[in-house]
């Protein structure tokens, strides 16, 4: 044999056995715990959703799923962690839609939304609530408009940071409304929650599970919900299109990622438990007790609806003149 085909012919082999490998590997994966990357605080909805998920999804992987909080940055900074992690399947990123948002408002990430990883499953779906401080004197979405253009920029709202969802809704409803509003981003749901309480900010967007609790102990007062329907769990709360805000609707939702490279056969069977876990009766009671709904996806639906709103928020983002703060 010349010995050009016998290094063809041993290159063959080598790469036969690494693909056995990784599909042995693969096919008894997991073998130890598995971490979850939450790009928020504690508190927020993002990881009160993670925490719903992280001990029935472990008992349908065999092992136990630690959760690792790493705000900051508008998710940006958990996020680059996953992205940087080696593709085994042990680091997920369990994340927000802003996931989407952030391309469209940060000229440079340290990592490509689209290429760096790989879509794993759709989680939960749920609004965005307006909430303010109880003593704040505009008790409605139109006192709000009225005191913000009597008042120009002296109307603060924040959000979980630059890029989250409720960054979005807050942007769209002044931009809307023509007023304008300044946008103070926190690190996560939990600590901008505290500090409209505190009177710190007199008003808050952010995704229904971080201030559920604290709307129902009347700490927190209702305004508005930023979906087309209403809330389950706040019926009376009404939504920004009834209020006269046409085609208005942003629509957080929850989801895992893997980075790329990551063997489907792990993909696979990590989205296969996903959605067993989410046809529980027991898990979906817990998420609509969050104001969520178990949604469920396979990882193509979930590459899809990332490539479709990376363009869609590019574009909302010009429009309403959006950027990192």
């Amino acid at each position: 044999m010349r010995r050009g085909n016998l290094v063809v012919a041993v290159l063959s082999i080598v790469l036969a056995l690494l693909s056995y490998t990784q599909q042995v590997g693969a096919q008894s994966w997991p073998t130890k715990p598995l971490k979850f990357v939450v790009p928020y605080p504690p508190g927020g909805g993002t990881d009160v959703i993670a925490r719903i998920m992280q001990e029935p999804l472990g008992q349908a992987l065999g092992q136990q799923i630690i959760i690792d909080n790493r705000g900051g940055a508008g998710g940006s900074i958990g996020t680059d962690i996953v992205a940087k992690s080696p593709a085994d399947g042990y680091t997920v990123l369990f994340t927000l839609s802003s996931h989407t948002i952030n391309p469209a408002i940060y000229p440079k990430l340290a990592f490509d939304t689209e290429k760096d990883f790989l879509p794993v499953s759709l989680v939960a779906s749920l609004p965005q609530i307006l909430v303010s401080n109880p003593d704040f004197p505009a008790k409605t979405v139109k006192e709000i408009i009225d005191m913000a253009k009597a008042k120009p920029n002296t109307i603060a709202y924040a959000s979980v940071g630059n890029g989250s969802p409720g960054h979005l809704a807050g942007a769209m409803m002044a931009s809307a409304a023509g007023v304008t509003m300044t946008h103070i981003p926190y690190r996560g749901g939990g600590p901008a929650v505290t500090d409209v309480m505190a009177g710190q900010v007199p008003l808050l967007w952010v995704s229904i599970p971080a201030a559920a609790n604290y709307v129902k102990a009347g700490k927190l007062r209702a305004l508005a919900v930023s979906t087309v329907k209403r809330s389950p769990i706040f019926p009376d709360v009404p939504t920004i299109a009834e209020l006269g805000f046409k085609d208005y609707e942003v629509d957080s939702w929850y989801a895992m990622f893997v980075p790329a490279k990551t063997p489907q056969a792990i993909i696979d069977t990590l989205y296969k438990a996903t959605t067993k876990v989410l046809a529980d009766p027991v898990v979906k009671e817990k998420l609509l007790g969050q104001g969520a709904e178990a949604v469920g996806s396979s990882p193509a639906q979930l590459g899809a609806i990332v490539k479709n709103e990376i363009v869609k928020w590019k574009q909302v983002a010009k429009d309403a003149a959006i950027k990192a703060e």
